[in-house]
């Protein structure tokens, strides 16, 4: 009875979700949405995208038409047609000394239950409780997932982790890939693919039927990132997909949608038509038709990468910037990133043990193959003989960016160790020069003011370059940054009984920051790692 109780559930909300159709608040809310985000009635742009309306939606807007104008006082009329996002708890502020309990205890106020649809809300209703990071983070998101469940297994919340798998599972069949978050402004695209690295992780505590419960949505979410593989030409893009002039097939991170993200619509406008002035300013054009033609164009082209630059989880850094400073520059769409392939790698390999594990051998063998190509492809493209480290590959300039970033880590963490040979030895040397710190792992060496860059580091990076080290014996290294992350951690705990989005591992002493938005505690991700480093190592 449970288990039909629990099918008629999940069956409700794909109803529920296919009948609202997903609209986004832009096409909710029109000129609304565009003026309450360019005229920034609220500081973070996030806060109108997850608010609910208090009556009708059409209601709403037909005292809108009538109001608007020179005179309207939009923010008041904001505030008293919809109900903002609600504050955390405190903050997430503890009393507590303890950073284990008091992680334990924080994921009852980071756990969402199973949503109900809400007319004229943003939030995709999920059939299963779930986690969220914390902060203006009200929803899950894909990738931050996985390293939240790392904690979760060491505090025995091995049920959630099942929920959030199954609710991964759903997305993938119902929208055929895992969104950004369970948000309809996401949908357009995804985030890094740890899908399968979560499977991996419950199998790990279930047992080896595992992948073939989750062979269905593991087979749609590879669809999802190969989509166009068969129609696009040698040295061409299409959607994720990149075949290089010798028709080998790599991928990149991409966004449906060529418009500003509506999270950060304001941003997106004003570094789009940044963009545009800078690869106008050169241009010598015959009309202003023609010029407000390419402007348009360029405006497309710079909320793409924009998108994609979200699509990666490193939004924004360095990484995606061709003058590595300023966010004008980015060119994502164009650049071959090394974390996204290792992972898709991964996928592949989970994909043959799922289909042997269902008996399916041509399919195991296929898929075997499919992954010792990429690896293969990886250390052709990917691997910089120069730097002796991984980093991503500039498709469009045909070579390998000269960036030393932790994304590099990824292949040491997820490659066959046969296709590894003697390439640990020579990254340590610019691991330990460039990115290790006092207290971390620096996502990149650049100071750009950009989050995803110095002097911040991140969990999850931690966590993959750790995974790396240890894997090829690298101990003390390994260890070394563990115990300096986990002392941060702890430190930083200490002193405000916080724990935080991100950490300045520089100067210890010192908050992190750059970004769109001011640092977030909770946090999902940083418990997630922590709980996990402290039983590798203790205190």
């Amino acid at each position: 009875m449970k288990k039909l109780l629990a099918a008629c559930f999940v069956l409700l909300h794909l109803s529920a979700i296919s009948q609202t159709n997903m609209p986004t608040p832009d096409q909710l809310y029109g000129d609304l949405f565009v003026q309450v985000q360019m005229q920034r009635i609220f500081p973070d742009g996030k806060t109108f995208v997850d608010c609910t309306p208090k009556r009708p939606v059409k209601d709403i807007m037909y005292d809108y038409g009538l109001q608007k104008g020179p005179g309207m006082n939009l923010k008041k009329f904001v505030e008293d047609n919809f109900n903002l996002p609600v504050t955390p708890q405190l903050n997430y502020v503890t009393q507590e000394k303890d950073v284990v309990k008091h992680i334990n205890s924080l994921w009852a106020l980071l756990k969402r239950q199973p949503d109900a649809a809400k007319a004229g809300c943003s939030l995709l209703p999920l059939p299963y409780p779930y986690i969220v990071p914390g902060g203006r983070f009200r929803e899950v998101y894909y990738w931050d997932s996985y390293f939240t469940m790392l904690g979760l297994k060491e505090s025995g919340e091995v049920e959630t982790i099942r929920h959030m798998i199954d609710n991964f599972a759903y997305l993938i069949q119902k929208i055929g890939h895992i969104p950004n978050g369970n948000r309809s402004y996401y949908i357009s695209r995804s985030q890094p693919p740890f899908f399968a690295m979560m499977v991996e992780l419950l199998a790990g505590i279930d047992g080896q039927q595992v992948y073939k419960r989750y062979l269905p949505a593991l087979q749609k979410e590879y669809d999802y990132w190969m989509r166009g593989a068969q129609e696009v030409k040698n040295g061409e893009a299409k959607y994720a997909v990149v075949k290089m002039p010798d028709g080998a097939v790599l991928n990149r991170y991409w966004d449906d949608n060529a418009s500003p993200r509506q999270e950060s619509y304001r941003e997106d406008v004003l570094t789009a038509d940044s963009f545009a002035m800078q690869k106008m300013a050169t241009m010598r054009l015959a009309s202003e038709a023609a010029a407000n033609a390419i402007r348009h164009q360029l405006k497309a082209e710079a909320w793409r990468h924009l998108r994609a630059g979200a699509a990666s989880g490193w939004d924004f850094s360095s990484r995606w910037l061709a003058d590595g400073e300023h966010l004008h520059s980015i060119e994502t769409t164009d650049i071959i990133p090394v974390d996204l392939n290792a992972l898709l790698y991964q996928l592949e390999t989970v994909l043959a043990r799922a289909y042997m594990q269902a008996g399916v051998q041509a399919k195991a063998t296929a898929y075997t193959k499919k992954a010792q190509q990429r690896a293969s492809l990886i250390n052709q493209y990917c691997w910089n003989a120069n730097l002796g480290y991984y980093t991503d590959y500039h498709w469009q300039q045909q070579q390998a960016l000269d960036r030393v970033t932790a994304a590099g880590m990824f292949p040491l963490a997820l490659l066959p160790m046969h296709s590894l040979q003697g390439k640990m030895a020579q990254a340590v040397q610019p691991l330990q020069q460039l990115l290790a710190k006092p207290g971390g792992v620096l996502t990149t060496p650049v100071y750009s003011h950009q989050q995803w860059d110095a002097p911040n580091g991140w969990a999850p990076l931690q966590w993959m370059t750790i995974v790396a080290l240890r894997r090829h014996q690298q101990t003390a290294l390994a260890e070394q940054i563990a115990r300096s992350w986990i002392k941060l951690n702890t430190d930083v705990f200490a002193r405000t009984g916080k724990l935080m989005e991100k950490y300045n591992v520089v100067d210890t002493q010192l908050d992190a920051g750059g970004g769109e938005y001011p640092s977030q505690d909770g946090f999902g991700w940083t418990n997630g790692v922590l709980l996990a480093l402290i039983k590798m190592y203790g205190r």
